[in-house]
């Protein structure tokens, strides 16, 4: 007999008559081996009892499986239909509350895990077409300044400023296309950071030396206060990419014979380095602006870049745990402080 092709009920009836005929035979052996009547009453009646409370049992049984097939039917569509609402007896500690309530915090994971897929979706595709807009200007350029070598009429020099604007837009691209793929790397965790306790000097030093070219051309004085031996936890490879961004960008918008000052300090539950310039400042209703993706002031289109630094350093500082704030005001210069937690980890 194949029971997995047999209904609940109909094993019961099984069972019931299995039960029934279990009884008839023991009475009628009981008669058997004694002949007295009395007993074999006795026996039936005691049957008659078993079977009648077996019957009752089974049937508070059947209903309360119903009632928890039911139950879990009813849950299992309210998530289909992602409307499931809380029910007060759920808090009840009996097998169906255990399992309910189960049901609904995998439907909460579930939830949440659409809601993550959601916004990953929408990162991407802002991400494509930041990708676009960004490409076009510079893949335009291009296409216009090989046209126009083409041409037999250009001199040598018109033929070279063209090859020096044309490595100027390859550059720029090549400069897009690598920080794009950082970006992207550290939005989908596909690039981990790795805390470990090393010295912050070193970090700073690597990050300044990315600078200090461009800021001898430009006759800058860079000033550093931090201690030789200042451990703390932190990723060293992309700590260097996010503070190396800030002193560019104080390096790029502060004027010849400026300024530019690192220092850090411990707290209590934060290490703080502050990065100071004597830069153009920025107006105070755009501190959060400056660090969206590819934002640019109006005043400093002239200058390389795409606008993906800040956005980048914050990036950085906010997958190990910190922050980053901003205090400026225009022709005052700027000051930007990391605070990255005041920990250890061996």
């Amino acid at each position: 007999m194949n029971y997995h092709s047999l209904s609940f009920r109909r094993i019961l009836r099984h069972i019931s008559c299995g039960v029934i005929l279990t009884d008839a035979a023991i009475v009628a052996a009981v008669y058997i081996l004694t002949g007295n009547r009395t007993a074999v009453i006795c026996g039936a009646v005691v049957a008659a009892g078993s079977i009648c409370w077996g019957i009752l049992l089974t049937v508070i049984f059947q209903k309360k499986l119903s009632s928890f097939t039911v139950e879990i039917c009813s849950t299992l569509e309210e998530m289909i239909q992602d409307n499931v609402q809380e029910k007060p007896y759920m808090e009840e500690e009996t097998l169906l509350a255990r399992i309910v309530h189960r049901l609904r915090e995998l439907y909460r994971v579930m939830l949440r895990q659409k809601e993550q897929n959601a916004r990953a979706r929408e990162e991407l595709q802002s991400l494509v077409s930041d990708i676009s807009h960004q490409t076009r200007t510079p893949v335009t350029n291009l296409k216009m300044i090989q046209e126009t070598l083409q041409e037999e009429n250009l001199t040598d020099i018109e033929r070279k400023e063209f090859l020096k604007a044309q490595e100027s837009q390859i550059d720029k691209l090549d400069f897009l296309v690598e920080a794009m793929v950082k970006t992207s790397r550290l939005e989908t965790g596909v690039i981990t950071l790795e805390k470990k306790t090393q010295n912050l000097y070193d970090t700073l030093a690597e990050a300044l030396a990315g600078i200090f070219a461009k800021a001898d051309q430009k006759q800058m004085d860079i000033r550093v206060n931090c201690p030789e031996t200042f451990m703390i936890a932190h990723d060293r490879k992309w700590t260097t990419e996010a503070i190396f961004n800030i002193l560019d960008n104080a390096v790029k918008y502060t004027p010849p014979g400026g300024r530019i000052g690192v220092s850090v300090e411990r707290w209590e539950a934060y290490a703080k380095i502050d990065i100071a310039d004597t830069g153009k400042g920025i107006p105070e209703n755009h501190y959060a602006l400056i660090f969206q993706r590819f934002y640019r002031e109006k005043e400093v289109h002239d200058e390389d870049g795409v606008g993906i630094g800040l956005y980048l350093t914050r990036e950085i500082i906010s997958l190990q745990g910190g922050y980053i704030k901003v205090s400026s005001s225009s022709g005052e210069g700027t000051v930007f402080s990391i605070f990255l937690p005041n920990e250890c980890v061996i």
